[in-house]
């Protein structure tokens, strides 16, 4: 890395590190070592699985949740935490394409997930910093305007309670807001710890650092994992960010991978109470949480397909310019980026994995709106395994395909999927292993073929082969968080080649054992 890169992002904290990990510990669970059975085996660690067992331990099932990595690691705890009905600019353009009825229904699953969330903190006392906050959109173009003029109106079609405003409480030139009253943010990890507690309290089993690699069985589904151990059950949950398995959905064709980017700032200037959206690009949001007794503002966006773009430091950059203009004390603690999924018509897929796997439930694709989204899923996966009937059924189900936008969206995303596949195989790169520098990325040249390159602070040079173990596309370096980034579907590895999202489930090949500084290949 040159010395001007790295004066340009002095002022950045070093590595990414979520402000919510970093304050809140949670408890490690051992691996699955032994067979295991059970009513219900939920996959994935995240809010979504988390919630689900909570519920269902509590309605007296024999529950098992286990995690690839630890709790929490995934998206939730990359979170910017906001708890609301208000998913951006969304009712206007659901009611073009589902009808005044079904966006109701959105709007009302949300509005559900957020009163039961309130309640249960209500009700459990649990200290997990939820405050009530209204949530803003606004604008400062002629451009927005119009956009939120639509959207106003789709609240009043809607019967949802907003109000207009031609300003907000930040020094911005905004030049029209929508606001939604009565939502709320909150700690998820905080949270999330109170729920882990009732999952054990309740006879519930987690396990950490246990992979599931596949589904045998139909009738009485059979979770099989990276070790060998194996878990049957009644019934089986998919709560893995992306479902790692399929069952003949084709997710990866249904669905794209988004990154966006947070940085965590004090400010000695007060920011005021509100969670704030804008709807101009790039997208800006603000929102904040308590530190020591004072306000840390969390300042995001920037986002942009996983994989592809300049490189990912400069979306922190971005934010931290944006954030000096509003804040000239701004004071970087934190940052970290977040993956999210969006699907063909922007509805999350929850409920029965189509075909002949009846007893196995999937959620995903929550397009950036997590906390809602994830517990909306887990109150309709526990009311279909509880065998209750449930009026987001049909809204949220996996095997619906909406044809306006669905065909059009699925074309486009796969003809980008093409576009990146033989784009990547053309590249010419130049570099050799031994030109890369300390903590610095490159794809080089090996042997004449393509390489992934990382050399870490210690001078160790790691080569990995660059084509994803899903579909072959090839990887590109994500300096801003030290991985390797498939532009196609969105799978993530470590610079070592470990799988940290799907949907690739194996690992990148090592080219060869790490070697020192100056060793060449």
């Amino acid at each position: 890395m040159s010395d001007d890169f790295t004066q340009a992002h002095s002022s950045l904290p070093e590595r990414p590190e979520p402000y919510w990990r970093m304050t809140s510990q949670l408890g490690t669970f051992p691996s699955l070592e032994a067979d295991l059975a059970v009513d219900v085996a939920i996959v994935g660690g995240g809010i979504s699985g988390i919630s689900a067992a909570y519920l269902l331990a509590k309605e007296g099932q024999k529950v098992a949740l286990i995690e690839a990595d630890r709790l929490v690691n995934g998206t939730t705890g990359h979170t910017t935490a906001k708890i609301t009905a208000q998913h951006d600019l969304i009712y206007n353009e659901l009611i073009s394409h589902i009808g005044v009825e079904r966006a109701k229904l959105y709007y009302e699953a949300s509005s559900d997930a957020l009163h039961f969330m309130r309640e249960l903190i209500k009700e459990e006392k649990m200290a997990c910093d939820f405050t009530d906050e209204d949530a803003y959109l606004f604008t400062t173009t002629n451009w927005g305007v119009k956009k939120l003029e639509d959207e106003y109106k789709a609240y009043q079609k809607l019967g949802i309670p907003g109000e207009w405003r031609d300003s907000i409480a930040l020094n911005l030139p905004v030049k029209a807001a929508l606001v939604m009253n009565e939502q709320a943010q909150f700690h998820p990890i905080k949270y999330l710890a109170h729920l882990i507690k009732g999952i054990t309290d309740n006879g519930g089993k987690i396990f950490e650092q246990t992979v599931a690699i596949d589904i045998e069985g139909d009738s009485r589904p059979t979770v099989v994992t990276k070790s060998g151990a194996k878990i049957t059950a009644q019934q089986v949950f998919i709560a893995s960010h992306f479902p790692f398995f399929d069952g003949g959905g084709l997710y990866f064709s249904k669905m794209y991978a988004d990154r966006s980017y947070v940085l965590a700032a004090k400010v000695k200037n007060e920011f005021p109470d509100g969670m704030y959206l804008s709807v101009d690009s790039p997208k800006r949001s603000l929102r904040y949480t308590m530190m020591d007794g004072e306000k840390l503002v969390l300042i995001g966006g920037e986002e942009h397909k996983t994989g592809q773009g300049i490189d990912m430091m400069y979306h922190y950059e971005a934010l931290e310019q944006f954030g000096r203009e509003l804040f000239p004390s701004l004071d970087i603690r934190f940052r970290w980026s977040a993956q999210d999924l969006i699907t063909l018509d922007k509805i999350p897929y929850i409920g029965r994995i189509s075909g002949m796997h009846s007893n196995v439930y999937v959620a995903t694709g929550y397009r950036k709106w997590g906390m809602t989204n994830s517990t909306a899923a887990a109150l309709l996966i526990t009311d279909l395994i509880m065998q209750r009937p449930n009026r987001y059924e049909s809204l949220f189900s996996p095997s619906r395909f909406v044809a306006d936008p669905s065909i059009k969206h699925f074309i486009s995303q796969n003809v980008d999927v093409a576009k990146q596949l033989l784009q990547g195989k053309f590249d010419q790169h130049d570099r050799k292993p031994e030109d890369v520098k300390e903590d610095e990325g490159a794809i080089v040249s090996v042997n004449g073929k393509r390489a992934g390159a990382y050399r870490d602070k210690e001078g160790t040079l790691h080569l990995i082969d660059t084509t994803c173990t899903h579909l072959g596309c090839e990887v590109h370096w994500n300096h801003g968080d030290r991985s390797w980034d498939c532009p196609c579907h969105g799978s993530r590895f470590s610079y070592k080649g470990e799988v940290i999202e799907g949907p690739a489930k194996k690992p990148l090949m090592l080219l060869k054992q790490a070697s020192t500084k100056g060793d060449s290949t």
